[in-house]
């Protein structure tokens, strides 16, 4: 059975960090683009980062770049979203999926993890 298993969510301060990660049962990452979402309460969910499988860069949306930092493992088998500078608006369940060249759209990804709640606040 295909699956993402995230972990790494949890309650923090404004300003520190938090790493999140997104692990591959029954498949390799390597073949798929990784895409971040996430959904805070009350708001659609928005894609903020999408990972190819090129060396190129990730895109990032303009409420994390600087802060967040996406990418995948060696082995191809874990994705991550290091967080750093947390703010309270990060608040929000935390989603990664993968699709095959889907890069830097964020539309019908075809697995999806189960998601994990940021919390931010002092």
């Amino acid at each position: 059975q295909l699956q993402l298993v995230e972990s790494g969510g949890g309650l923090v301060r404004p300003g520190e960090s938090l790493r999140l990660s997104c692990a591959a049962s029954g498949f390799s990452l390597g073949y798929y683009d990784i895409g971040w979402f996430r959904q805070a309460p009350g708001k659609e969910r928005e894609g903020i980062s999408c990972v190819g499988t090129s060396d190129g860069d990730p895109w990032y949306s303009e409420a994390i770049k600087g802060r967040f930092t996406a990418g995948r493992d060696s082995a191809k088998t874990t994705a991550y979203l290091q967080m750093s500078a947390l703010k309270p608006e990060d608040t929000a369940v935390y989603y990664c999926a993968a699709a095959v060249r889907r890069c830097p759209t964020f539309r019908s990804y075809d697995y999806w993890g189960q998601g994990t709640q940021v919390t931010v606040s002092p």
